[in-house]
């Protein structure tokens, strides 16, 4: 037996019909539902403790990255400049997910509005584009400041470094921006429950009645055009890198400069390596279970704001004895 339902699209109803036993009544077509973590809903409360305190980490890391670098006029330089872009990047990008992930877990607050939706979906994947651009910009100053270290100060001025931050914002928002166009085209009939904690693009395209190739090849292109060219780009700039720290004169100034250069290695691996799992393994993994899915993409969004501040902070000199000097004690003694 079939009966008749309306297929939700944005703007206008679509008359649509389906077997009973495969369609959900909506009682607010304007919403969708996010299921939190499928499968683990009885641990929600206990979930919630480690995503809540590296949520906190992650604010108190980055605002304190934005306020030593104000304070100091000393870390007034390029590189500290990317560094902040980075941070209030890492803030937006888990602000963006987090409270809402909180409020599902405690409150059970699960619905959220189909223009709230697109918003979050849309920064998201901005932000991610920004931040990984952001790590291009900071290779490229890392590759002036040791391959041609007398020319650092007149090829980064301040006005270049603006115009990189610029350039690196426009790029991931032009990328971003057919995401939501493309979610708002597709008619949505089968149900309104995303099985995730936050609007992610292919979570919610897969509960379109349409064929959603264009989605998922757009996702695909915009994922492997923006990681070719940004991994090739650092991989070329640390190759010339590591090349030039081996022809330092002396062993001392070999292990200070890769000890600058390995915290920013660590910290692009720790956001390359889970978006590439994720982004992958959310198309192609479909003997994975979702609710590995749904941990990965919240990891992804969640670990590279917590630990770099914690990575910069402990590997850079300049940042440490700043902080230092926030928390004065007596007998105190800055390590070199």
């Amino acid at each position: 037996m079939q009966e008749r339902l309306f297929c939700i699209r944005v703007g206008h109803l679509l008359p649509f019909s389906m077997p009973d036993s495969n369609t959900t009544h909506f009682t607010n077509p304007s919403t969708f539902i996010l299921q939190g973590i499928p499968g683990l809903e009885a641990a929600h409360v206990w979930i919630s403790i480690p995503f809540c305190a590296m949520y906190i980490l992650s604010i108190l890391g980055n605002v304190t990255t934005l306020f030593i670098v104000k304070r100091e006029p000393s870390l007034h330089e390029p590189m500290y400049y990317f560094l902040c872009m980075l941070a209030i990047t890492d803030l937006v990008l888990c602000t963006s997910t987090i409270p809402k992930l909180l409020s599902i877990f405690w409150f059970n607050s699960r619905e959220i509005g189909f223009s709230a939706c697109l918003t979050q979906l849309y920064f998201v994947h901005t932000f991610s584009v920004i931040e990984s651009g952001i790590y291009v910009a900071m290779a490229f100053d890392r590759y002036v400041a040791i391959c041609d270290p007398l020319r650092h100060s007149t090829i980064l001025t301040n006005n270049v470094v603006a115009k990189i931050g610029l350039a690196v914002v426009l790029r991931g928002a032009v990328l971003a921006l057919p995401y939501p166009f493309l979610v708002r085209q597709w008619p949505y009939c089968r149900t309104n429950i995303i099985p995730h904690t936050h609007c992610e693009h292919m979570a919610v395209v897969k509960l379109a009645c349409a064929d959603i190739r264009v989605s998922t090849y757009y996702g695909l292109f915009a994922l492997i055009s923006r990681i070719t060219f940004d991994v090739l780009f650092i991989a070329l700039s640390y190759t010339q890198i590591l090349r030039a720290i081996f022809h330092l004169p002396t062993k001392d100034a070999r292990l200070k400069t890769f000890g600058t250069c390995s915290s920013h290695l660590c910290v692009i691996l720790t956001f390359y390596i889970p978006t590439l799992f994720y982004s992958f393994t959310s198309r192609f993994g479909h003997n994975l279970p979702l609710h590995f899915h749904v941990l990965i993409a919240n990891v992804y969004l969640l670990v590279p704001p917590m630990v770099n501040p914690i990575i910069y902070g402990v590997r850079t000199k300049q940042i440490r004895e700043s902080l230092i000097r926030l928390f004065p004690h007596k007998g105190t003694k800055v390590l070199s």
